[in-house]
């Protein structure tokens, strides 16, 4: 049997929301609550406000196969790429400029900037840069 929670000052039943600390909203009550949160949004940076487009470690990975002359591995373009200016808090950067050459030869096809030399190898494709 379970036993009923009650008020020790009114000797009142208690509702379940009661219990949780929880109260009944309506409609009004929640719009009110989120304007606040918009008008923060909008405050935290001025529209007009210059940011520099960061270089991505693929267009720089690209550039380093351009310069390059013969065929390189994923691991020798990560290194070339984080010696040019290229910033990573991960691991394994070779693994994901690995993924992302083989995601762009595989969706672009012919107009892809990199080529598979051989197994693992990469060069620029002709014409690329």
């Amino acid at each position: 049997m379970a036993t009923k929670k009650t008020d020790n000052k009114s000797g009142k039943k208690k509702t379940a929301s009661a219990r949780r600390g929880t109260t009944n909203t309506t409609k009004s009550s929640k719009t009110a609550t989120s304007a606040p949160a918009a008008a923060k949004q909008s405050k935290s940076r001025p529209a007009n406000e210059y940011r520099p487009k960061r270089v991505s470690g693929l267009d720089m990975a690209a550039e380093v196969l351009a310069k390059s002359e013969k065929p390189l591995n994923a691991k020798a373009i990560a290194e070339r790429v984080i010696a040019a200016g290229w910033k990573t808090d991960g691991k394994t950067p070779h693994a994901t400029l690995y993924s992302a050459i083989i995601r762009e030869i595989t969706t672009k096809k012919n107009a892809s900037r990199f080529r598979k030399a051989d197994r693992g190898q990469f060069v620029a494709a002709k014409g690329a840069m």
